[in-house]
């Protein structure tokens, strides 16, 4: 439409807006250049109208995400968007003092920095989106107890990812979590235990399985040893052999006791780098389980060392 050059006074009545020589002539937007319009004469009745619509044009060969989707999805675990923070660069120092005002409202900035430790410590372990948001449910219902206040925010966080690594099946144990933060087993503990507690809820108890897939495949064995490492675990565990030891380090002696008749070479050491586990505990461990050597290995099992000449030296 060709813009007139009309007068633009009395064009609106009751917020309604007209053109005063066609009044009954329904008006037109153009948002190309933010003007109302009337069709029959081209007079620009209003401008600065606002484009609500996509800022891209979406078309249907199109792949990827949509574009006209900006902005990241809101958190509902967080009373408001806090997505955008203002960074003190030059001049806007005071715009930045505002910003963290507004994130200081509330418990929602503490929540906003605990919910990036835990997506960080997650990183480092590689553990998937449920885990994290679970954790992040975790710590939003231990903030709204209260229980936590006092505690160091890290701990309260790792104690969170370990209850969530443990309950979505992805089970770690207390020195994968320590080695992925700053803080010490004891503190996790005790946050770990207060967490239990406050929110009446319970983790399963850790079993030797629950590691042996991820050990077996980080030292690149085939799957005919984690199958026999497994059942040697689970007899040792059944046949009270290893009374007061850890599951972590029942499987980890498990793997090099299958090693060791299966002639691979993997060595405690080795072993013990994956599983975080002491060389010297592993070899005890094993000890322990050699004198029943011929109850642990399934009866269809035929080892390429013999198990009497085993001495566990390597």
């Amino acid at each position: 439409f060709q813009k007139g050059y009309m007068s633009r006074k009395n064009t609106s009545t009751w917020g309604r807006q007209f053109c005063p020589a066609h009044p009954n002539v329904p008006l037109v937007e153009d948002y190309r250049a933010g003007d109302t319009v009337c069709p029959e004469c081209g007079l620009v009745v209003g401008d600065r109208v606002i484009d609500v619509g996509s800022e891209w044009r979406t078309f249907a060969d199109d792949t990827g995400d949509d574009p006209s989707r900006v902005g990241a999805a809101e958190n509902p675990l967080l009373s408001g968007d806090l997505t955008t923070s203002i960074q003190s660069t030059g001049n806007n120092y005071e715009m930045q003092r505002l910003s963290n005002r507004i994130l200081s409202s509330g418990n929602d900035r503490a929540l906003v920095q605990a919910f990036s430790e835990i997506r960080l410590m997650a990183n480092r372990l590689h553990a998937s989106q449920a885990i994290v948001d679970r954790a992040n449910t975790l710590f939003k219902n231990m903030t709204d107890t209260k229980a936590l206040r006092g505690r160091s925010t890290e701990a309260n966080c790792a104690a969170c990812l370990y209850i969530a690594c443990n309950q979505e099946g992805a089970t770690r144990t207390f020195k994968e979590i320590c080695a992925v933060c700053t803080v010490s087993k004891k503190q996790i503990g005790k946050s770990f235990k207060l967490i239990l507690r406050a929110l009446n809820t319970s983790v399963e108890i850790i079993k030797t399985g629950d590691f042996m897939s991820r050990f077996c495949s980080n030292l690149e064995l085939e799957h005919k040893a984690q199958i026999i490492a497994t059942a040697v675990a689970r007899q040792a565990v059944d046949l009270d052999i290893v009374a007061g030891k850890v599951p972590v380090t029942v499987a980890a002696a498990a793997i090099y006791f299958t090693c060791l008749a299966m002639d691979i070479d993997k060595s405690a050491k080795e072993i013990g780098d994956v599983a975080g586990v002491a060389e010297t505990t592993i070899k005890q461990t094993f000890r322990a389980m050699y004198p029943s050597r011929d109850k642990l290995f399934p009866p269809d099992f035929v080892p390429k060392v013999s198990l009497d000449s085993i001495t566990g030296t390597k």
